[in-house]
């Protein structure tokens, strides 16, 4: 683990150095060992378990009844294709959008074109029975005029996660136990277990966490600054902002956070914001930059939350600001 903290030069304080660096070690191995049940795909859900779909009412407002549960399911938000794996019910997607890729299987699957914007004749090709996309899509009325059944969800909250999967359950046959409410509760439990294990040097740490440029962050009522809060830690964006908010490069100059969280697509323009390399983070190397897929892990809203929370931890250990070593000795 990487700390800018000089060692020091008295015996006794390097031994208290040195024990407390083997301590945060300890608890940087024992994240990764963490149960993080939300991350696993449950087998395909028996025939036995399957309901009747209940109606429900998406985000555009309407009501959506299937007259049956579908058999084939085409997925154009990554969130969506995750929460309906970890439904059982991985095995009835089709067709998904082009950055669905988790679980590997649906890497396999035929790939309809982006969420906003997918081919509307690879859809149409596929024959679904059920197409689950975000309320900003452009074709949901375009599928309805060709008879195929839409559904729009989206989330910006935890909460939103749980109704989610609540709706989908619904509307796809799975039971509530064995469904929405079981993911819901392994996820929680994931998180909540790795909020106890946070050592108190990176509670109360101020944090920014940019989503993508913009630069865009996760405000508190988003479900990243949810999880932030969780974690113990406080995050520098204001609630009434929003859960997304676009900011100026000079809010962070004012914010000074303790430690900044970026997105593998932010870091590619962070290091060209007025005033980036004056930032007390950036010059205590008090940065965390996520790779592309754990940062689809974070930024997706669904069944990975535990996983999400648990990379977050993973940054706030190795990054939080160190206390001076000659504290000890008061």
């Amino acid at each position: 683990m990487a700390s800018s903290m000089a060692l020091p030069r008295a015996a006794a304080q390097g031994l208290r150095h040195r024990a407390a660096a083997i301590a945060c070690l300890v608890l940087w191995a024992a994240l990764p060992s963490m149960p993080v049940q939300a991350a696993a795909v449950p087998p395909p859900l028996a025939e036995s378990a399957r309901l009747a779909p209940l109606p429900i009412t998406d985000d555009r407002g309407k009501t959506v009844q299937l007259a049956k549960p579908p058999q084939r399911i085409v997925s154009l938000l990554p969130s969506l294709t995750e929460s309906t794996c970890a439904l059982g019910l991985c095995d009835r997607l089709v067709g998904v959008d082009r950055y669905s890729d988790w679980p590997a299987s649906v890497q396999k699957l035929p790939v309809v074109g982006g969420g906003l914007d997918p081919s509307v004749e690879s859809i149409v090709a596929l024959k679904p029975d059920l197409v689950l996309l975000s309320n900003a899509s452009k074709v949901a009325e375009r599928l309805e005029s060709l008879g195929i059944k839409v559904a729009a969800l989206e989330v910006k909250s935890q909460a939103g996660v749980h109704q989610v999967l609540d709706k989908l359950g619904r509307l796809l046959g799975v039971h509530q136990a064995q469904g929405a409410d079981r993911v819901w509760r392994e996820l929680q439990t994931g998180v909540a277990d790795i909020a106890r294990q946070m050592p108190d040097s990176a509670k109360q740490v101020r944090v920014y966490f940019e989503v993508s440029r913009g630069p865009y962050a996760a405000g508190p009522q988003s479900f990243i600054g949810e999880t932030l809060t969780q974690l113990g830690v406080r995050n520098v964006v204001p609630a009434d902002l929003g859960p997304f908010p676009r900011l100026s490069p000079e809010f962070l100059l004012r914010a000074q956070p303790d430690v900044i969280m970026l997105g593998n697509r932010s870091m590619q323009v962070a290091t060209s914001y007025p005033g980036w390399n004056s930032l007390k983070a950036v010059r205590g190397n008090q940065v965390c930059t996520f790779s592309e897929q754990e940062s689809n892990v974070i930024v997706r809203p669904g069944p990975r939350m535990a996983e999400a929370a648990q990379l977050i931890a993973r940054c706030l250990i190795d990054k939080a600001p160190k206390a001076p070593a000659s504290g000890v000795n008061r």
